[in-house]
């Protein structure tokens, strides 16, 4: 049977939220050896669940195993990770930009409102929390 596309390469298997939630506890955790058992109750979900998502992790190599006794454990591939962190970060400056972008508008949009409010056109606002009806 052929792999199927998100067995294929890193970014694939972490396309899936389920997976990023496996990498996210993990890390939680401590980011050490952990056994199945131990995510799997972290996590709150069935144990086939778990290790069918830690197998596409372990298959792109973003995971590590290690058998002990009848344990496995499992632990996070800094190298492979450390490869999709460095494709994302080429594309940081757009976020950078955005927020700047966002941060000018809203900074503009404050000082039109303090110089609106404070021109002696504008009349004062008026205090009606303290008026009957």
């Amino acid at each position: 049977m052929p792999p199927t596309p998100s067995t294929l390469d890193p970014f694939s298997a972490i396309a899936e939220p389920r997976r990023r939630e496996v990498l996210a506890k993990m890390a939680e955790l401590g980011g050490g050896e952990l056994a199945v058992n131990d995510i799997v109750a972290a996590l709150g979900w069935p144990q086939p669940q778990v290790s069918k998502h830690l197998a596409v992790l372990r298959d792109v190599g973003i995971l590590a195993v290690r058998r002990r006794g009848r344990e496995r454990l499992y632990s996070v591939n800094g190298e492979q990770l450390k490869t999709i962190h460095d494709w994302i970060k080429m594309y940081e400056h757009f976020w950078d930009h955005k927020l700047a972008r966002i941060k000018q508008r809203a900074e503009a949009a404050a000082a039109t409102h303090r110089a609106w409010s404070q021109s002696p056109n504008h009349p004062p606002a008026s205090d009606t929390s303290s008026k009957k009806h």
